[in-house]
C-alpha cells in the first residue's frame, strides 16, 4: 500500500532528523489549523491536498497557507491563513446552498475501498482540481437502507480519490441510465447493477444528509458554441459566442482555456471549425460552431491608351509609346502584375510596352500584361490588359556616300546656283534622305563637305570656285530638309589634287569605268576627277566614295575639259 511506504518514508525522515541531517527546526515547525464548516460534511482542503471533512484540528507546518472548504451543492469558502510555529489558527464557515435541483437520466455510482484506505478520503469527478470534488469516500460506499450515494449524469466519468498529498485510485467508470456501478478502489475492479430505483426519482437536490445517510446528486454540465455571422469573406471577423453551465474549465479549439462563458472576434484564413468544451464534475460537454471563409476577391485592371508605336534603329528605340495602367483590387494580400513585381492594391502606372519581335520588320503585336491577386484564404484571381504595339525594327542605318561632280569652271560667279546637274542632284536627294534617317539614330551626326577644283586656272579663283561648289551643295542638302547646322563647308580649291596614278587607282575600283576614250585622256580623267565636293559623315569619319559617274546620263558634261554654254546647262540642271 501507498499507506505503509509513505509511513516508511516519514520514519527515514525522522531520523534524518534525529542525527542532524534532515530539515532545520524552523522548517519542520508546525502549528495547528481549527476548522468549524457548516454544513457538517464540508470538506477542507489546505493548499490543494485533501485533509477531510467535518469539525477538526488539524497539524500543518508553519507559514502561509490557502484554505478552501467545500460541499458539493453549496458556494465555497476560500481562505488565506498564517499558521505561526506551535501556534492555532481558526477557520470559520458557513456555507450556503447554491443550484437547484436536479432532474434525470441518472445513474450511480458506489465506492469501496476494501478497508485499505481512509473512508475520509476526497472523490473528484472528471477532473483532479479541487473544483471537480463532489465528496469523500465515506458519503458513497454503501446500499443499505441508510443510502450513502453519488448519483451521476449517464457516460463516461474519471473518478479520482485522493487524501493528502496522495492519489489513492484513478480511472473511468463507465455509467448507464438506470444503472450502479460498484468501484473497489483497492483493486480497480468495477461491477454493474440495475439501479430500479433511479427510475422512480424526481428532481433532487444537490446534497441531502442525515445521521447515517448521504446523497449527492451532480448536474449534468452544458455547453454551447455559435458564431456570428457563420459565412465570412476573406479579412472579415466573426464572433464567437459561447456558455456553460456547471463547469469548472472550459476551452476552444486554437485558443485556451477560455473563461466558462464569453465571447471572441475571430478572423480565420480558411474555414474553420471551433470546438467548444465545458468541463465540470458533472462531465464534459462539447460543442462546435463553424465559421465558413469565402476566400473570393475582386479585381480589374485597364490600359490607356490601348494602342501604341514601337520603333528601334539597331539597339536604339527612336520611339517608344506608353500607356498607363489602372487597378483596383479588393480582399486581396499580395498583388502583382507583370514584370512590375508586387504592386498596391489600387494604383495606377504609365509603361512602354516593348514587342517580343526581335528581328527586323514591322511590329505587330499585341502586349498582354496580368494582374495576379491573392489573399490568405487561398482566394486567387487573374485580369489581363491587352496593349496593340506597331512600329517597326530596323538594323542599325547605313549611309553610302558618293561625291559630287561639276563641270569645268562651274558654278560661276555669275550664276552660282548652276552647275549642279540633275544626277548629281539625284545623289544628293538619296544622300539626304538617308542622313535624315540617320539622325533617327544618332541625332549628333553632321555632315562635312569639302570642295576642290582642278589645277587649271588662278589659285584664288580655284579656290573661290570651289566655295560656290560647296554653298550649292550645302543649299540643296538644306532644300532636302537638312538643318543647316548639321552641315559644315570647307573649300581647298586646287590644293590637295590628285594624281594621275590615284586617279588610275580610283578607276580601277569604279564600279562604272570610264569609256575607252576617255581613259586614254589621262589629263582629262584628272581634271574631272577633281572638280568635286567630298562628304564626310561624323562623327563616325565615313567619306564618300571618289568614283567619277561614268555611267549618269550627265556625264560627258561633268567629264569635258571645257566649260560648258550656260544654255546647255540649264537644260541639265
Amino acid at each position: 500500500m501507498k499507506f505503509q511506504a509513505l509511513g516508511i518514508l516519514a520514519g527515514v525522515l525522522g531520523a534524518a532528523v534525529i542525527l542532524g541531517t534532515g530539515p532545520s527546526a524552523q522548517e519542520s515547525a508546525t502549528g495547528k489549523l481549527k476548522v468549524q464548516v457548516n454544513p457538517e460534511e464540508a470538506y477542507t482542503f489546505v493548499d490543494g491536498r485533501a485533509y477531510g471533512p467535518g469539525n477538526h484540528t488539524i497539524v500543518i507546518p508553519a507559514g502561509d497557507h490557502t484554505v478552501l472548504i467545500a460541499n458539493y451543492g453549496f458556494t465555497s469558502h476560500t481562505e488565506d491563513v498564517s499558521v505561526e510555529p506551535d501556534g492555532i489558527s481558526k477557520v470559520q464557515a458557513d456555507l450556503q446552498r447554491s443550484g437547484g435541483n436536479v432532474s434525470g437520466p441518472r445513474g450511480r455510482i458506489q465506492i469501496e475501498t476494501g478497508g485499505k484506505f481512509s473512508t475520509h478520503a476526497a472523490v473528484l469527478l472528471n477532473g483532479k482540481k479541487t473544483g471537480y470534488f463532489v465528496g469523500h469516500v465515506d458519503e458513497f460506499n454503501n446500499e443499505l437502507i441508510t443510502r450513502q450515494e453519488l448519483i451521476v449524469p449517464p457516460g463516461k466519468h474519471l473518478v479520482t480519490i485522493t487524501f493528502h498529498d496522495q492519489e489513492i485510485w484513478s480511472g473511468m467508470v463507465e455509467v448507464g441510465e438506470n444503472q450502479r456501478v460498484i468501484v473497489d478502489a483497492s483493486n480497480g475492479m468495477q461491477r454493474v447493477k440495475q439501479w430500479d430505483r433511479g427510475k422512480t426519482l424526481g428532481d433532487l437536490p444537490r446534497f441531502k444528509a442525515g445521521i447515517a445517510s448521504a446523497t449527492v446528486v451532480v448536474a449534468p454540465v452544458t455547453g454551447s458554441i455559435s458564431a456570428n455571422p457563420p459565412v465570412i469573406t476573406c479579412g472579415q471577423k466573426a464572433q464567437l459566442a459561447w456558455n456553460s453551465t456547471e463547469a469548472v474549465d472550459a476551452d476552444i479549439s486554437g485558443f485556451s482555456p477560455v473563461p466558462l462563458n464569453g465571447a471572441r472576434a475571430v478572423s480565420p484564413t480558411e474555414t474553420t471549425t471551433y470546438e467548444f468544451t465545458a468541463m465540470g464534475p458533472g462531465g464534459v460537454k462539447k460543442s462546435n460552431a463553424t465559421v465558413q471563409v469565402d476566400p473570393g476577391l475582386n479585381a480589374s485592371l485597364e490600359a490607356s491608351p490601348a494602342e501604341v508605336r514601337y520603333h528601334r534603329i539597331g539597339d536604339k528605340v527612336v520611339e517608344q509609346g506608353s500607356t498607363t495602367l489602372t487597378w483596383k483590387t479588393e480582399n486581396t494580400e499580395v498583388v502583382t502584375i507583370g514584370a512590375l513585381g508586387t504592386v498596391p492594391a489600387i494604383g495606377t502606372q504609365a509603361v512602354k510596352p516593348v514587342p517580343a519581335q526581335t528581328k527586323n520588320g514591322a511590329v505587330d503585336e499585341n502586349v498582354k500584361y496580368i494582374l495576379t491577386a491573392k489573399n490568405a484564404c487561398g482566394g486567387t484571381e487573374a485580369k489581363t490588359a491587352t496593349v496593340h504595339l506597331t512600329g517597326f525594327i530596323e538594323g542599325i542605318p547605313g549611309m553610302t556616300l558618293y561625291s559630287v561632280f561639276y563641270p569645268t569652271d562651274y558654278p560661276q560667279k555669275a550664276n552660282p546656283s548652276l552647275g549642279l546637274l540633275r544626277s548629281q542632284r539625284e545623289e544628293l536627294t538619296a544622300i539626304a534622305a538617308e542622313f535624315t534617317k540617320h539622325l533617327e539614330f544618332e541625332p549628333d551626326a553632321r555632315l562635312a563637305l569639302v570642295a576642290h577644283a582642278d589645277t587649271r586656272g588662278a589659285a584664288r579663283f580655284n579656290l573661290q570656285l570651289a566655295e560656290r561648289r560647296a554653298e550649292l551643295v550645302k543649299g540643296f542638302l538644306i532644300s532636302q530638309g537638312i538643318p543647316e547646322d548639321k552641315i559644315s563647308v570647307t573649300a581647298v580649291g586646287e590644293e590637295q589634287p590628285l594624281s594621275q596614278e590615284a586617279v588610275a587607282q580610283l578607276e580601277s575600283l569604279n564600279p562604272n569605268p570610264a569609256p575607252a576614250a576617255r581613259a586614254r585622256d589621262a589629263a582629262g580623267m584628272q581634271y574631272a576627277y577633281q572638280r568635286r565636293v567630298d562628304i564626310t559623315l561624323l562623327p563616325a569619319n565615313t567619306e564618300s566614295k571618289r568614283f567619277f559617274p561614268n555611267n549618269a546620263p550627265d556625264s560627258q558634261l561633268l567629264w569635258q575639259k571645257h566649260s560648258p554654254s550656260k544654255k546647255v546647262l540649264e537644260k541639265e540642271q
